[in-house]
């Protein structure tokens, strides 16, 4: 009976022991124990779980933006080295037959030639070559050129009843020989005209996207 007293006493002074006096490592250990099936802290696993389920859509947002400007990225590299050649700016004059036979077999192959032949005084011509103008800014990738029929050594084949005349080249190549070529178009015409003209036989490429536009501007939560 003694021993059990004793057993009992002692088990009477752990349960009755002042808390305050324990270490906070122990004490949390003891109220762990004194619940071993509850969850640690339940408020402090819900914040967590919300705060991943945030840091996942986060992540996804920044891994699409990524992925969105290396695609871009890829593109224009693609654009510049692969697909579309050197960039020019404004119309080439060309003068004598040596100069036209020199730019059509020694550009770039990617690159669309488009020749101009033209003389002064025929009708068409000089509106031609001021929508050539135009043309040339907004297609730096084609190489325009225009070449006066006299100059150009072959004024026999190029009597005023056949100009103005396009020729488009490629890699050496004739792509197409408009003679008289504003007899397709109307008698007032502009660059847009000539630009759906040529693009009607699918002679020019398309046109660069401006450097500002993002595809992000599309992207709406």
């Amino acid at each position: 009976g003694l021993t059990i007293i004793q057993f009992g006493e002692v088990r009477f002074k752990l349960e009755s022991m002042d808390q305050e006096n324990l270490p906070s490592a122990k004490k949390e250990l003891l109220r762990q124990m004194s619940s071993p099936n509850r969850a640690r802290d339940d408020s402090r696993a819900n914040l967590n779980r919300k705060m991943s389920v945030q840091e996942y859509e986060m992540l996804k947002e920044e891994d699409e933006g990524c992925l969105k400007k290396y695609r871009r990225r890829c593109m224009q590299e693609m654009h510049d080295k692969l697909s579309f050649g050197p960039k020019f700016e404004g119309v080439h004059d060309l003068d004598s037959g040596e100069a036209f036979l020199e730019v059509i077999e020694k550009e770039h192959h990617s690159t669309v030639v488009v020749v101009h032949i033209y003389k002064f005084g025929v009708r068409g011509c000089e509106q031609l070559n001021s929508c050539l103008d135009c043309l040339a800014t907004e297609y730096p990738t084609v190489k325009f050129c225009r070449i006066d029929a006299v100059a150009s050594g072959a004024a026999e084949r190029f009597s005023d009843e056949v100009l103005p005349t396009l020729l488009v080249y490629k890699a050496g190549e004739l792509l197409g020989n408009f003679l008289a070529c504003t007899q397709h178009l109307n008698e007032e015409f502009f660059a847009t005209d000539v630009e759906a003209f040529l693009n009607s036989y699918g002679l020019l490429p398309e046109k660069e996207l401006p450097a500002g536009e993002d595809e992000e501007e599309n992207y709406v939560e």
